[in-house]
């Protein structure tokens, strides 16, 4: 399975999987329809496969226009989406399984950014190959999304689900946050040489343009905040009472920075 990255709009990534023996390709929220057409016809790939995220505009954008030209497509998504993600035809839930080029991807039902979010995972087949994680605005490379459905709570069950993953996992978030996310980061943790050294190395990716995603869960669990609301430090430097709350505040600092 070969993983491409197509930007769209500001900021925002669009992921097409190849399976060149087959000749067939899915794609994972598909916000703009016309890079994922011209990426198809490149491939010479038919699209057998959407998998949507989540609900909102700038994730299923071009789900309407990729079906009139690959009417045979289906589109995946979570079961709380339904009638929310245009021309969905399976409604996933915590612990289903899908598939493409002989890879099987589990679902991971995690709400907060919205009430149905999934997130999907492939894991590795060989032992030095890579787990495959798509979680659309869930988890970002250094940052986490915003609550505009759920509540902390949700966010950090969901989040947990996604630390607990293996290091070597990759992170294909759906948003270029990375650079302001370390920046919020530096705020909270001035000292914490992990977020420094990194930061130094994605602001010079993004001064030549280049992408910083997939970013791998080893990193984030270093250098994100979102992943470690219940280190003592963080409790202590958002005078927190317990890891909830330490999720909470750094979440509503964020929402302000």
């Amino acid at each position: 399975m070969q993983i491409y990255r197509l930007p769209a709009f500001s900021d925002n990534y669009i992921f097409v999987l190849h399976d060149p023996e087959q000749q067939i390709a899915a794609v994972v929220d598909p916000a703009d329809p016309q890079p994922v057409l011209q990426k198809l016809q490149f491939l010479q790939a038919e699209l057998v496969a959407i998998f949507n995220t989540h609900h909102h505009s700038d994730h299923v954008g071009g789900n309407r226009r990729l079906l009139q030209v690959y009417p045979h497509a289906v589109v995946y998504g979570g079961e709380g989406d339904r009638s929310r993600i245009p021309g969905q035809h399976y409604f996933l839930k915590e612990g289903d399984r899908v598939t493409f080029a002989d890879r099987e991807a589990e679902v991971f039902f995690v709400p907060g950014h919205t009430r149905a979010h999934i997130a999907y995972y492939f894991p590795p087949i060989a032992p030095k190959d890579l787990g495959e994680l798509f979680c659309g605005d869930t988890l970002f490379a250094g940052g986490c999304g915003r609550l505009f459905e759920g509540t902390p709570t949700q966010m950090v069950n969901s989040l947990s689900k996604l630390r607990d993953l293996p290091d070597q996992t990759r992170i294909w978030c759906a948003h270029e946050y990375t650079l302001k996310n370390l920046q919020f980061a530096l705020t909270i943790e001035p000292e914490n040489i992990h977020i420094k050294q990194r930061y130094q190395q994605v602001q010079a990716a993004r001064s030549h343009s280049q992408p910083t995603i997939p970013s791998v869960l080893g990193i984030e669990k270093q250098t994100n905040p979102f992943l470690r609301w219940d280190q003592p430090d963080l409790i202590q430097i958002t005078q927190s009472q317990d890891p909830i709350q330490c999720f909470a505040r750094l979440r509503g600092q964020k929402d302000q920075f």
